[in-house]
C-alpha cells in the first residue's frame, strides 16, 4: 500500500468495468491493473480508463506484488478458484455473488480467509441499494419496531439467448443471495435450517443440464438465535415476470413492501389501515464526496436490467467499493465477511437440496470466524 492508497486489480471486465472509475476516484484507492481473457475487451477498457497494467492471464495478474486488493467479477464457475488463489497470494479479496457453488467450497473459503488474515468481502448489491439503506435506517432509528417476518424474491426471465452457457437450466436457489441478503442483513442473524419446494417445470433441454426441473423454488428459512423465519422465492426460466429483486419487511410499528411494478414506488404501512407510497431518497451522503456521483446511474454495463435498474443495482456500486476499501484501511472485517457470505450462499444451496428431496428440512452448516 502506497501513501494510504490501496492498489486495486479487477478481474472480469464484462461487469467489472462498472467499478474501475469508482476505485480510481475513491480517496483511498488507485486502479493498478485489470485482467480478462478477452484481449480486445482488455485493450478497449485499458485505453478508456487509462489503467496502468492489463493482464489476460490470471496467474500473471495475481503474481503482481504491487496489487493490494482484488475484485473478482468472473463467471460464477470461477469464483471459488479465483478467490482462493487471491487469498493464497496475500491479496485482500472481494468477489461477486454467489460466494461459490457448493457448501464444501464455501467452508473452504471461510478457512482460507481466516488463514490469510486478509479482508474478504462478497459484493452483494442487494445489501447496498438505496432501498435497503432506507429500510435499514428505519430499523436503526426504531421506526420499524420489532421485525416479525421478512420475505424476498428475485424473479428474472433468462430464457432468451445471449447468456453464458452455464446459466441455462441453472437451479434458482443456487443463486439466492439477491433475494435473501436484505432479509438476513436486516435481521442480523444467520439461516440455520431450511425447507424448500420446487414448483412447475422448465423446458426439458434446460432441466437435464443440472438435473433440476423446477421453474420456481420457494423456501422457508429459520434464523438462528431468533424467533424469525423468512420466505425466499426465486425463478429464472419459463416464468413470466418483470425483472424484480425485492424484499418485504413486516414489523409491529411499520411494514414495508416492495413495489409491484417498477417505478410505482414501494409502500409503507402504518396503523390499522394506513398505507402510502414513498419515494426512496438517495444515500450518497454516506460516501466520500469524490464517489457520490456513482449512486445516480454512472453505469458502464448497460446490457442488463439489473445494472440499469435504479442506476447500477439501486446505486449500490460505490457503497460496496467504499466498504471494501474502508475495511482494508481500518484493518477490520468487512460487513459481508467470509462467514456471512458462506451462510448467505449455503442457505440457497441447502434450499435447492431440500427441493430435490421433496421439501425435507436441511440444516445449514455453521460458519464462524
Amino acid at each position: 500500500m502506497i501513501a494510504n492508497k490501496v492498489q486495486v486489480g479487477i478481474v472480469g471486465l464484462g461487469f467489472g468495468s462498472n467499478f474501475i472509475e469508482i476505485f480510481r476516484r475513491h480517496p483511498h484507492s488507485e486502479m493498478r491493473a485489470i485482467c480478462d481473457v478477452d484481449q480486445q475487451l482488455l485493450e478497449k477498457v485499458q485505453k478508456k480508463y487509462s489503467v496502468p497494467l492489463a493482464y489476460n492471464n490470471f496467474d500473471d495478474f495475481i503474481a503482481d506484488q504491487h496489487i493490494d486488493a482484488v475484485l473478482i467479477m468472473s463467471p460464477i464457475t470461477r469464483h471459488y478458484q479465483m478467490v482462493k488463489a487471491s487469498l493464497l497470494a496475500g491479496k485482500h479479496t472481494a468477489c461477486a455473488v454467489p460466494m461459490a457453488e457448493t457448501k464444501e467450497q464455501c467452508l473452504d473459503l471461510v478457512n482460507q480467509r481466516q488463514k490469510s488474515h486478509k479482508v474478504y468481502m462478497m459484493f452483494e448489491t442487494a445489501a447496498y441499494t438505496r432501498t435497503f439503506l432506507h429500510v435499514k435506517n428505519l430499523r436503526d432509528t426504531g421506526q420499524l419496531g420489532k421485525i416479525q417476518f421478512l420475505r424476498g424474491s428475485h424473479q428474472q426471465n433468462m430464457s432468451m439467448p445471449g447468456w453464458p452457457s452455464y446459466w441455462y437450466g441453472y437451479p434458482p436457489m443456487l443463486y439466492a443471495t439477491h433475494a435473501l441478503s436484505p432479509l438476513l442483513a436486516l435481521a442480523q442473524k444467520p439461516v440455520i435450517k431450511v425447507v424448500c419446494y420446487g414448483s412447475g417445470t422448465i423446458r426439458e433441454e434446460y432441466a437435464k443440464i443440472y438435473g433440476s426441473p423446477f421453474a420456481v423454488e420457494s423456501a422457508l428459512m429459520k434464523l438462528g438465535d431468533s424467533d424469525l423465519a423468512c420466505e425466499v422465492t426465486r425463478s429464472l426460466f419459463d416464468t413470466i415476470r418483470q425483472y424484480r429483486e425485492s424484499f418485504d419487511v413486516y414489523a409491529d410499528k411499520l411494514s414495508f413492501e416492495w413495489e409491484q411494478i417498477a417505478g410505482e414506488g414501494p409502500v409503507l404501512f402504518s396503523g390499522l389501515e394506513e398505507a402510502q407510497r414513498i419515494q426512496i431518497p438517495d444515500y450518497a451522503h454516506l460516501l466520500p464526496e469524490e464517489i457520490r456521483i456513482f449512486t445516480g446511474g454512472q453505469v458502464a454495463d448497460e446490457k442488463h436490467a439489473s445494472s440499469i435498474q435504479g442506476g447500477g443495482h439501486g446505486g449500490s456500486y460505490p457503497h460496496m467499493v467504499h466498504e471494501f476499501i474502508s475495511a482494508i484501511i481500518e484493518d477490520r472485517k468487512s460487513e459481508i465477511d467470509a462467514d456471512v457470505a458462506a451462510n448467505w450462499t449455503m442457505a440457497g444451496i441447502c434450499a435447492h437440496e431440500s427441493a430435490l428431496q421433496g421439501g425435507m428440512t436441511v440444516e445449514v452448516p455453521e460458519t464462524k470466524l
